[in-house]
């Protein structure tokens, strides 16, 4: 049951109510004349007004303790607990909460689990834990243990009105986070922590420790590779392992298998040295595997295979990317570059890279006039995902490759690659923000996808990614069936109706698109039609539409479809779940009879990129051809013009883009044309990162330059751009880089010496990681001896880590790697018995310690669950509530009473007389004689008030009727010889004031004989 009682929480300031005996002291004299009663009341509110005051201070609070007990139990799910325990460690905290929980005493009881990341699965509450099977939270991956995390959860689960227990059931074997810290936090906020140990098999494990490479693997030299394998063998026969053991090297998509034979594990740890040679440059993968004969050796697969990492540098190496869909386009640049002994690899846009590491065979990778999506029909479509954009910058921008741009048709805001991480490391926007330059665009779509698996869910990605193609200049718009008809998504009262421009509005757009629920439309006429008048109303010179569909709806009439034709807008279609043959027709027609695409999407996938691919028709605009093309002029002495003839041949077009407002951007060579400089780049570049990146907004001779083929420093201007953008080769000093991967770390270690094999000492080294993510890692390299750099991250991720180091300033930059093949939870490792321990040692103030129960097994589970989980012996739960605030504002009150009493003065007595005359039902005969006698004493006082008045009025002035005018006017004047005696009033007889004074007197003595009647008892005395 909770008790109350009263704390402070700065008892000290309790001594000012010492002041309160003194107050009195010093106001009871000066409050005398109040009267004893208005006195005390006085200084009893000034006394309150003083306490309340003083209480308020020392931080008065209201203390509420409960006997009650909450008991979180905590279970490790990790990988590294067989099944079978997992599913006996939820058996023990079902049932340790039925038998020992305190119902009367409202106990309560929840449930965390966690492996690389924590659930609650079931909050506390005051009742049993449910009886479930197994769990059903949520809590991410199961390849690690953090039990940190859970022991933060827990304590934050907590209720505040109870006593607090955390139950926790794991081996003890952390991968991350540490524990001890946050459990020392929660006994000082007096949480027990009770333990029950999960004892690991003991059974036969065979673990794939490492792949050992050199640090120093040069071209065409020979090296050898260890593959380290440990045995654990749970019996103590020593029998060797049979097995097989594989190694494979990769590089790109390609992998080469350099062994595949039988080996035996006859001791604890295997080292198997094979020999191998690198003949090409590049980054290079090792994995090797051991797969045992009998599966009963090995109780975990997932620790059997290892990964090593290696780069072998050599001369400069380029990787040019052109378009699957026009092969061999770029020819005459790969045939120059190579003359110019600048080593090229070509690659398809349809066949790209899939990892950091094949880039790092590269100094420079160049787009060449690619567009990001390519294709003609849903399957066949190809593009740059997200996670290869982030490649291709982090190759920039960390490791210091060069980036190029070449342009074309489909290159730049024409190719889709507009808000794309890619334009923001490019040294131009790919988006015309000058309302000059007529290049516009509009977009209508009209989704109808509702009835397709998780159809708002591709709606809404599809729309979105047409919708970052677009510049800021285009116009768009999204149709779709509401609760009442079609109608556009947005822009319903602007001019043209539902179709907006994507500049200021375009997250708006997003933020409306997520929350868009559209319905299944029944005929395509309506939407249609509401799309065409709007498209032809706006200000735009390519137009554009999309439908996406199951071809259900009613089809369109042809006029609608000449209209679309006439007015050269063509319109695309996607045919998403279509209902036989006859909706496959209906938008098959619609894109013939306008010219537009037909697509039939089987995977909604990709969706995506066909809308996309779509989308890109609007960026049209930005490609430059005005008649007479235009003069390029170099504006700007650099490295990549040096040598060149000031007259460059004319270009016949470009494409539009807008110099980066920055002044580390660089624009050797500039078009005459348009108008605004600002759009007018040809070549521009500037550093990015530890790379840098530059454009040529024309092609190379397919359709723009054509003249440049002729002219005689082609070879020389390119093969300048690119040697200007690519990363150094060259060295004056010998570096030796070597990675190691333990406890979750990567120590990375360079030995650095001079061309005279003296130690580089006090180098300014930049380094840093890029983990599996594709997230750059922060590495601090550290001097820690002659020559010797120190670093270490973090690696906690399974999977490979690639480590550029930039040793100093115009330097070649090292590249290595690291590869996490395994979490260490499939390490080989045994209960950690000693950090459990020092868990349950930790004792809550005034409480005691937590309990190490025997390990849980099916055996020991009855002697397990007899230790009282709800036991006593914690302090007792405590829940505090400030109650100052009221005590100020009692305090407001008394002392307005303390006022109030000393300036008003109260007749306390009336209230009663007034109770009484209101509620008196009779009268006595005293009463009677009081009303007669007063009644009396009103009619005399009445009479001689008259007599009075008449007495007044009869010594008033009266003129004399026979003076004639002359007598008044010399009584004006003054004139007295012939004035006539005035008559004045007389003075009263005395025989009158006699009377007077009798009438006076007897009213007075008449009234005070009154008054001593009333004085007089009402009932006489016996």
């Amino acid at each position: 049951m909770p008790n109350l009682s009263i704390s402070f929480e700065h008892p000290w300031y309790l001594v000012l109510v010492l002041i309160i005996p003194a107050l009195w002291y010093s106001s009871f004299t000066q409050l005398a004349v109040l009267g004893t009663g208005r006195r005390l009341a006085a200084l009893l509110f000034r006394s309150m007004v003083l306490l309340l005051i003083v209480l308020a201070i020392a931080g008065v609070q209201w203390v509420w303790t409960s006997d009650r007990l909450t008991v979180v139990f905590i279970l490790d799910q990790s990988d590294s607990i067989p099944r079978a325990k997992r599913d006996l460690m939820l058996e023990y905290a079902i049932k340790s909460v039925q038998e020992h929980r305190n119902d009367e005493r409202g106990d309560s009881s929840g449930l965390i689990v966690f492996g690389r990341e924590a659930a609650v699965e079931f909050a506390p509450y005051d009742d049993d834990l449910p009886v479930v099977r197994g769990i059903e939270s949520m809590f991410g991956p199961t390849d690690a243990t953090n039990l940190e995390s859970a022991l933060k959860m827990a304590a934050a689960a907590f209720p505040e009105d109870a006593a607090k227990r955390v139950v926790v059931l794991t081996d003890g074997v952390e991968t991350l986070g540490s524990a001890t810290a946050v459990a020392q936090a929660m006994v000082d906020a007096g949480i027990g922590i009770d333990v029950v140990p999960i004892e690991l098999s003991a059974g036969s494990e065979i673990l794939v420790e490492k792949v050992d490479l050199p640090s120093d693997i040069r071209q065409g030299q020979p090296f050898e590779t260890r593959i380290v394998i440990n045995r654990y063998q749970g019996s103590d026969d020593g029998a060797p392992v049979p097995g097989r053991l594989r190694l494979m090297r990769s590089v790109g998509p390609s992998e080469q298998v350099l062994i595949d034979t039988n080996v035996e594990l006859d001791k604890d740890v295997n080292v198997f040295p094979i020999s191998d040679t690198i003949e090409q440059p590049a980054g290079y993968t090792y994995r090797a595997e051991f797969v045992p004969e009998n599966p009963s050796d090995d109780a975990l697969q997932q620790n059997n295979r290892a990964d090593a990492f290696t780069y072998v540098r050599g001369k400069g190496r380029v990787l040019m990317i052109e378009d699957w869909s026009a092969p061999e386009e770029y020819r005459a640049l790969t045939e120059s570059l190579r003359a110019s002994e600048i080593e090229v690899d070509v690659q398809s846009s349809d066949q790209l890279f899939t990892s950091l590491g094949e880039l790092q065979a590269y100094d420079c990778v160049i787009l060449a006039g690619v567009p990001r999506s390519s294709g003609d029909t849903a399957e066949a479509i190809a593009n740059f995902t997200d996670e290869q954009l982030d490649m291709l910058v982090a190759n920039t921008e960390q490791f210091g490759a060069g980036l190029v741009m070449l342009g074309g048709p489909s290159a730049f805001g024409a190719g889709g690659w507009s808000n794309t991480v890619v334009e923001k490391a490019m040294p131009v926007d790919f988006q015309i923000k000058n309302k000059k330059i007529e290049a516009v665009g509009a977009l209508a779509m009209i989704l109808h996808a509702s009835e397709i698996a998780d159809g708002n869910y591709w709606q809404k990605r599809i729309a979105q990614t047409a919708l970052e193609v677009l510049g800021p200049m285009d116009y768009c718009g999204v149709i779709v069936n509401g609760a009442v008809a079609d109608d556009w998504l947005w822009g319903t009262s602007a001019t043209p109706r539902g179709m907006m421009r994507t500049g200021q509005n375009r997250q708006a757009m997003i933020n409306r698109m997520r929350s868009m629920a559209p319905g299944d439309m029944p005929d395509f006429q309506p939407s249609m039609q509401m799309a065409l008048q709007s498209l032809v109303a706006t200000p735009a010179s390519i137009k554009h539409m999309i439908i996406i569909s199951d071809g259900d709806p009613t089809a369109p009439n042809p006029g609608i479809l000449s209209q679309f034709a006439s007015n050269q807008i063509k319109i695309s279609t996607v045919a998403v779940g279509a209902h036989g043959q006859t909706g496959h027709q209906t938008l098959q027609n619609i894109a013939t009879q306008t010219s537009g695409n037909y697509y039939v999407a089987k995977n909604p996938q990709v969706l995506p990129k066909i809308f996309q691919r779509e989308a890109m028709r609007v960026s049209k605009p930005l490609v430059f051809e005005p008649d007479g093309g235009v003069q390029p002029q170099i504006t700007y002495p650099h490295e990549i013009v040096q040598g060149l003839s000031r007259q460059l041949p004319d270009l016949n077009g470009f494409v539009l883009t807008t110099i980066k407002d920055n002044q580390l951007v660089e624009v050797p060579i500039r078009a005459n044309k348009p108008g605004e400089s600002e759009n007018q780049a040809i070549l521009a570049t500037w550093r990015y990162g530890n790379g840098r990146t530059a454009v040529f907004t024309s092609d190379v001779g397919q359709r723009w330059a054509t003249r440049w083929l002729e002219w005689g420093g082609y070879d020389q201007f390119f093969a300048q751009l690119i040697r200007a953008t690519m990363r150094p080769v060259k060295s004056d000093a010998q570096f030796t880089v070597a990675t190691n991967v333990s406890n979750g770390q990567v120590q990375v270690v360079v030995n650095a010496l001079d061309q005279e094999d003296e130690f580089l000492n006090f180098l300014d080294m930049q380094a840093v990681a890029v983990g599996p993510d594709m997230k750059p890692i922060p590495l601090l390299m550290r001097q820690a001896a002659p020559g010797r750099y120190i670093g270490t991250f973090d690696a906690d991720r399974t999977g490979s880590y690639l480590v550029n180091l930039i040793p100093g300033p115009g330097m070649a930059p090292l590249t290595t790697g690291a590869s996490v093949p395994f979490s260490d939870e499939y390490r080989i490792r045994q209960t950690n018995f000693n950090m459990l321990e020092q868990l349950a040692k930790l004792t809550p103030e005034g409480g005691q310690p937590g309990v190490v129960s025997m390990p849980l097994s099916t055996e020991s589970l009855a002697e397990v669950l007899a230790n009282d989980t709800y036991r006593t012996g914690l302090p007792r739960a405590m829940s505090l509530q400030d109650i100052w605030p009221w005590c100020l504002l009692l305090g407001a009150f008394c002392l307005f009473g303390d006022v109030f009493v000393r300036r008003v003065a109260l007749d306390y007595a009336y209230p009663l007389r007034w109770i009484a005359a209101r509620f008196k039902s009779t009268e006595t005969a005293l009463d009677t004689e009081r009303k007669q006698s007063l009644e009396r004493l009103r009619s005399k006082k009445s009479q001689i008030s008259s007599e009075l008045t008449q007495a007044r009025a009869s010594t008033r002035f009266e003129a004399n009727e026979n003076a004639d005018h002359e007598t008044l006017d010399a009584a004006i004047t003054g004139t007295d010889s012939t004035r006539p005696t005035s008559v004045r009033p007389t003075s009263p007889s005395l025989a009158q004031k006699e009377e007077q004074a009798g009438y006076t007197s007897r009213l007075l003595a008449a009234k005070k004989a009154a008054q001593k009647k009333s004085e007089k008892p009402d009932h006489p005395q016996s």
